[in-house]
């Protein structure tokens, strides 16, 4: 059960990074440093939005519009972190 345990926290650790990745990818798309007309941004903004989207787009309908700001990444990360924690803390320990 330990193994499917850190496998799990493995997850929630890369997704951190892909969530990260996203909002970097975000801005360096949106500053015109990449440009999405290379097929090979393209296809790394679309894998990343399809691996990030289902999650953030609920936030983003729930949380109030801040205009450029874009909330919803952080308050996944925070999702994400306590959820790490709840089974760091107390789930981890339980099992034999």
């Amino acid at each position: 059960m330990r193994a499917i345990l850190d496998v799990v926290l493995l997850i929630l650790s890369l997704y951190t990074w892909i969530i990260i990745a996203s909002a970097v990818l975000s801005w360096l798309l949106a500053f015109n440093v990449i440009n999405y007309s290379n097929s090979v941004v393209r296809s790394i903004w679309n894998t990343i939005q399809a691996l990030t989207e289902p999650l953030l787009q609920p936030i983003r309908n729930r949380l109030p519009r801040m205009g450029a700001i874009d909330l919803a990444p952080i308050v996944l990360l925070i999702g994400i972190f306590f959820l790490e924690r709840v089974i760091v803390y107390y789930v981890y320990p339980s099992v034999f």
